[in-house]
């Protein structure tokens, strides 16, 4: 993450190893959807979300194997933990802002994989309209890891990061990816401004964060959604001339506050 105050952010639900599912995984957007569809109660533990996973079968896999594996991999990429802010928020605009889904997860899952990380900076560098190939992402990761993956492995991989931003809608077509524009919304805006704000940013830079970067949206119209959301009564949101304070109440835990203000 390139935010600087990364110290304890474990404890919110970031994580910070070099490793990630998409070696393997997209960031299963369908089967997240299917489980919070299955298990709506946002009290629900994460020993709930496991048994509908592999017990229940929500998901419809084909064997215990595939379900314990799937049961894994959202852990991984969304830690399906309520006492943990990164996961709690996300649930909290799941189904207020139904519309926001595909930038909620990316949004969850960047701040949980390093390899979903890892390639922002090559993707949201493409304009509108641009196109790139496969191999030229498989490059630039290679790059970044020092030659030590497989080329099964870049391969795999960058097919399964071109994957999530084309179900965020970041990246359009099948062969060749086209960069277009995601749509961001008063939920994912909101999001986007609490991961920031969970980073240690304040005021205005939260529109700058790198969790603002993935809305693919200007900053005025990240203000406007941005009011819309306090509108709605999910954040709290002022703005006076370039004086702006983003709050919220909603989202913390009276322990998550303490450590905010340490």
């Amino acid at each position: 993450m390139r935010e600087k105050n990364t110290g304890n952010i474990s404890r919110f639900g970031f994580r910070l190893e070099k490793a990630g599912v998409h070696t393997s995984r997209t960031m299963m957007l369908e089967d997240l959807q299917l489980l919070l569809s299955y298990i709506s109660n946002p009290d629900s533990t994460k020993n709930d979300y496991i048994k509908a996973i592999i017990e229940d079968n929500c998901l419809g896999k084909r064997s215990g194997k595939s379900r314990k594996l799937a049961a894994s991999h959202l852990v991984y990429l969304y830690s399906l933990d309520s006492s943990l802010a990164v996961f709690r928020s996300l649930h909290y605009f799941w189904n207020r802002d139904f519309e926001a889904q595909p930038i909620l997860a990316l949004l969850c899952a960047y701040g949980r994989d390093a390899l979903l990380r890892l390639s922002a900076p090559f993707i949201l560098k493409f304009q509108t309209g641009m196109i790139f190939s496969r191999e030229s992402l498989e490059k630039y990761i290679d790059k970044h890891y020092l030659g030590r993956l497989s080329e099964a492995t870049l391969k795999s991989t960058a097919q399964n990061l071109n994957a999530t931003w084309t179900k965020s809608g970041h990246l359009s077509g099948k062969v060749k990816k086209v960069r277009s524009r995601a749509k961001a919304t008063p939920g994912s805006v909101a999001y986007a401004l609490f991961l920031g704000y969970l980073m240690g940013i304040r005021g205005e830079s939260l529109f700058n964060s790198e969790y603002a970067s993935l809305l693919d949206c200007s900053q005025d119209q990240a203000f406007e959604m941005a009011e819309d959301a306090s509108r709605r009564g999910w954040i709290i949101f002022k703005r006076v001339g370039t004086i702006v304070e983003v709050q919220f109440p909603k989202m913390l835990t009276a322990k998550e506050r303490a450590w905010i203000n340490d």
